[in-house]
């Protein structure tokens, strides 16, 4: 069968809503790059300046502009990664025409390779094959469950192992006995919040949009899980992906929204396969789509992919990725309850987030709360790596210690080794060390300790790593992934960099901790998101726990 041509993919997309991303990248899978005249073919076909696009398709990554494009391999360096040989495999790779890029979700079955369409794993060349996602390991103290409650089920991934397992029980109660006011009682009621890192509470979210005024509303789910170290988000598209479409679908049902969107990162290619196939399913059984039910209830549900860019993990840059926009963050407020896709009402909820509401709905609020240890409600997954004997994604009840994670449930560091340092939010929280090290999982005691849980990305350092190194490889990720709209964030991360590899004129010890204080307030004051706010963490937290490799970096960079 012949390629579909230039006007036979613009015609399949363009009616479509938040037509762009799909549109380039049937281009590009056509093609295996998006060429000059793909791209203008584009800018016609939507309206849209071709300068104005060029600028657009230029920001992400993953988007080829000349051959041999999509076939040559693009090798993870991320944090992880190059702690077990990522840059090795990258040289061994140049021949093939092997590129770079930032951590790609996998830092539990390390080294991914994406070439084409297909992610491998291998420590070498010659060992890199597909591996399908882990499954998340046994809760080792038998402690209640909510999102992984049921995702080790056999064939929880396929609509009837899903219903099996109690799946779709939770719509059904919702259309079929409660109100939409009443759902989003319930979810107020667990004190379910934001599990993609900023933590706002879920039913407060919720009733905001369907308080708001305007149509259509609609429901987003942010898959875009571009924080180094966090990989807990494609287990659960992976194994449980009914398990998100129902939980948007029950906030479609509580807000009034008739559409929604899964905005899938690049480098989860079988996971956008295993999405659509669900999606299909779920429209086939009556589940999706009009009269969902047998009811006037109408959620119509799409995937949409993104090309690589860690700033669309941000709400107002996802929401303009999506609209076709340049993926600059957006100015707040508004804020995407009453302006969010196409400036309308929008619910922006993390894939963690929304797998929790049906097992909540079935199970009721106060269930959930209890999950929590002592005072704080609910469960939270962890994404655990680095220098760890079990790494893996584990289901914590909110308030376990640190420590108990560590040791009892991971199996501690690597023989011979102790543990020297963990990062929080993937890179976004810092360093936790020392004595900090006995901090409880949950906002309040991390928070005393200058950091904070976030996504849920825990980077385990063994006392063999060098932290300068460390914090220069994180600094230097926020560099490349910063948008470039505001100059305190990117000057900052680069200048930080800077700092971090001694490519800057040598400044005394109290001159290079005065500048990277100045430059760390600034940023935390004037960044227009959470990413510039965020890398001075990584700064401040170096220069709290090892100041003495710190001295050590500067008298050797001053004596080169």
């Amino acid at each position: 069968m012949s390629n579909p041509s230039d006007q036979d993919l613009t015609n399949r997309w363009k009616n479509e809503p938040a037509p762009l991303l799909p549109m380039l990248h049937a281009f590009h899978n056509r093609d295996g790059y998006l060429s000059e005249d793909s791209i203008r073919a584009v800018s016609e076909a939507l309206k849209i300046p071709i300068a104005e696009l060029w600028g657009t398709v230029t920001f992400y990554h993953h988007f080829s502009r000349e051959q041999p494009g999509q076939s040559a391999p693009r090798v993870c360096t991320g944090n992880v990664c190059c702690l077990h040989g990522a840059n090795e495999l990258l040289e061994s790779m140049k021949d093939q025409g092997a590129t770079p890029m930032p951590c790609a979700g996998r830092c539990d079955d390390m080294i991914p390779v994406i070439i084409g369409d297909k992610a491998l794993v291998g420590k070498t060349k010659d060992t890199l094959e597909h591996r399908t996602t882990p499954l998340p390991p046994p809760n080792p103290a038998g402690i209640d469950e909510c999102v992984f409650s049921s995702i080790r089920e056999p064939g929880r991934n396929t609509l009837d192992g899903y219903r099996k397992t109690g799946g779709y029980s939770a719509l059904e109660k919702a259309v079929n006995n409660m109100t939409p006011e009443s759902l989003i009682e319930v979810v107020t009621e667990s004190k379910l919040a934001g599990r993609g890192g900023a933590g706002f509470p879920t039913g407060i979210k919720w009733k905001a949009v369907a308080d708001a005024p305007g149509d259509p509303k609609t429901i987003v789910c942010n898959a875009d899980e571009g924080e180094p170290g966090c990989f807990k988000d494609r287990a659960i598209m992976d194994h449980d992906p009914f398990a998100v479409i129902e939980g948007m679908t029950l906030a479609a049902f509580a807000t009034g929204a008739p559409q929604g969107f899964i905005y899938l990162r690049y480098e989860y290619p079988e996971t956008e396969k295993f999405l659509e196939d669900a999606i299909e399913d779920a429209r086939a059984a009556g589940l999706l789509g009009n009269k969902i039910l047998g009811t006037d209830f109408t959620f119509n549900l799409y995937v949409r992919r993104g090309a690589g860019a860690y700033i669309c993990g941000e709400e107002g840059s996802l929401l303009n990725s999506l609209e076709g926009k340049h993926p600059f963050p957006r100015n707040k407020p508004p804020f995407p309850v009453t302006h969010g896709y196409m400036n309308k009402p929008t619910v922006v909820n993390n894939v963690e987030t929304l797998a929790s509401v049906p097992h909540i709905v079935e199970k009721g609020a106060e269930w959930y709360r209890n999950l929590g240890s002592g005072e704080h409600p609910g469960t939270k997954l962890i994404s655990l790596s680095g220098d760890i004997k079990r790494p893996g994604n584990y289901e914590i009840p909110i308030g376990l210690p640190l420590s108990t994670l560590l040791y009892e449930w991971a199996g501690g560091p690597r023989e011979g080794r102790t543990v020297q340092a963990v990062t929080m939010a993937g890179l976004s929280g810092g360093f936790i060390g020392g004595a900090d090290l006995d901090a409880t999982l949950d906002e309040p005691s991390l928070r005393s300790k200058g950091s904070f849980l976030g996504a849920g990305g825990i980077m385990v350092f063994d006392d063999s790593r060098d932290m300068v190194k460390a914090a220069h490889d994180a600094m230097a990720f926020f560099a490349h992934e910063s948008c470039g709209k505001c100059f305190p964030c990117r000057i900052g991360t680069q200048r930080m960099t800077e700092r971090l590899n001694g490519s800057s004129p040598a400044l005394t010890e109290q001159e290079w901790k005065t500048e990277m204080e100045d430059i760390g307030s600034t940023m935390k004051s004037t960044s227009a998101c959470g990413l510039g706010m965020a890398a001075p963490h990584v700064t401040e937290s170096l220069m709290k726990y090892f100041p003495d490799q710190v001295e050590a970096h500067l008298a050797k960079e001053n004596a080169s």
